[in-house]
């Protein structure tokens, strides 16, 4: 997998010098550019695979980390334009044109992403299959083990293929999760990792890694043969992500207060506030025709206002074109009442007025939400609006919501939308939550309008 990560970079930096040089000298007639000459371009190449290499690029378990590759690629290619400076600068006697440094950073960065990005399609495509995964031991049927394992099996992208669980207060072969078996006590460790070939062990509290290196002599000779892997008691905290910070000595994990932090918290305001402001402006005509079929169809105010919970438990006012008769739940059978209350959504409402059925229809009852991105109180992606009284159905993860700002848009949307049961949904925004970063956010944004234009699952 090394190998292939690093021909794939050989054949997306060669690319990137290539495109970046014909654009330079078309553009700005710049003869010398950055990488015309062989000599330049291999120097080059090799200075790149050098940084990337030094910034970690090169594991292949980074291709089921979320967005981490990406952004180490990006700080690599930084520092990558400023050896390509300093090599073709030397070579060229510093006759370097700001425009084709501009040029050749974005070319090669654009061209590297692209290669990681297909080496994460390919990956992906082997993991689907079974292959190119690690054969993972869960060390303890625990609360945090359990919930564990059910996360990796929902994620098809996480590179592990759990086996089953070690423990010694539960029966052996009992299925703490569907499909996962106890396959027997800790001390049977060392001769399951040789018949079952286990590449890695997932100890799922501290308590029990104190208790293995205890009692047994051989303890970490046996966990050196595999990668060990520990969640910590708090698993539910760690949405948020954690860091370590050493002080006088000491090497603590620290909580983060937001998952998204950094360079991905600019970018993703950015890309709301540009995105929405845009947006209202391009689409006000558009709003003015839905203003008119509103007030001619039915009675009643033509945006509604409800109340959700926002970043840090904050309620708010979220902004909808009302779709529904003022009357309306009057109109509610006792049926209906209930299948609001298990589901959260009614088929064949009758609520629902006739302009109301195809602004549902196509999601366009949410377009006044980008006032509320504009104002800071939701984010163009992110998890599920939802009121106080939905809260309660998280459960322990309900706290998990108050790290992120309600979107727009989100994987529930491209993945069903009403369609889904509300078990499901609230699992889309734990997932969306714990991997939260700004290429997810363009990844939903992209698959939205398809989405929404096939209207499966709006209602």
């Amino acid at each position: 997998m090394i190998a292939l990560l690093v021909a794939m970079d050989v054949v997306t930096l060669g690319a990137g010098f290539w495109v970046a040089n014909l654009i330079s000298i078309r553009a700005f007639g710049v003869a010398t550019g950055i990488a015309t000459t062989e000599p330049v371009r291999l120097g080059l190449l090799v200075a790149y695979l050098l940084i990337f290499s030094v910034y970690g690029v090169y594991s292949a378990s980074l291709l089921s980390s979320g967005g981490t590759d990406y952004r180490l690629i990006g700080n690599a290619n930084g520092v990558g334009l400023v050896a390509a400076i300093v090599i073709a600068g030397w070579a060229t006697d510093w006759h370097l044109d700001p425009r084709a440094l501009l040029v050749f950073w974005l070319c090669v960065t654009f061209a590297t992403l692209v290669g990681r990005f297909t080496m994460r399609r390919l990956i992906f495509s082997e993991q689907r299959r079974g292959r190119e995964v690690e054969r993972t031991l869960i060390l303890g049927a625990n609360s945090e083990g359990i919930a564990i394992a059910i996360q990796l099996g929902q994620s098809g992208r996480t590179g592990s293929r759990v086996l089953g669980f070690l423990d010694d207060f539960k029966t052996t072969g009992e299925e703490p999760v569907p499909g996962l078996k106890i396959i027997g006590p800790l001390s049977e460790l060392e001769t399951l990792i040789e018949t079952l070939n286990v590449d890695s062990v997932l100890i799922a509290s501290p308590t029990l890694l104190n208790e293995f290196l205890a009692r047994e002599d051989r303890a970490l000779e046996i966990l050196s043969r595999v990668e060990v892997k520990m969640a910590w008691g708090g698993f539910d905290l760690l949405t948020t992500g954690v860091r370590v910070k050493e002080e006088g000595n000491v090497p603590l994990v620290v909580l983060n207060k937001t998952r998204i932090k950094g360079i991905h918290m600019v970018l993703k305001t950015l890309l709301d506030y540009a995105i929405s402001a845009l947006a209202l402006v391009l689409l006000f005509p558009f709003f003015l025709l839905l203003y008119i079929l509103i007030r001619f169809d039915s009675p009643g105010p033509v945006v509604h206002k409800r109340g959700v919970i926002g970043i840090g438990g904050k309620r708010f006012y979220a902004y909808k074109f009302r779709t529904m008769f003022v009357n309306g739940d009057a109109m509610m059978t006792p049926e209906m009442k209930e299948e609001w209350r298990v589901e959260g959504k009614i088929k064949n409402d009758p609520r629902i007025t006739r302009t109301g059925a195809f602004l549902r229809k196509f999601s366009l009852d949410e377009l006044p939400q980008l006032i509320n991105v504009v104002k800071g109180e939701m984010s163009l992606v992110g998890p599920r609006m939802i009121t106080p009284a939905e809260m309660q159905r998280f459960g322990r993860w309900q706290h998990s919501r108050n790290f992120v700002k309600p979107g727009m848009t989100g994987l529930w949307q491209i993945s069903g939308r009403s369609d889904l049961s509300y078990d499901d949904r609230a699992k889309l925004d734990i997932y969306y939550i714990r991997n939260h970063s700004i290429w997810l956010d363009l990844q939903i944004l992209l698959k939205t309008i398809p989405a929404l234009l096939s209207s499966r699952g709006a209602y």
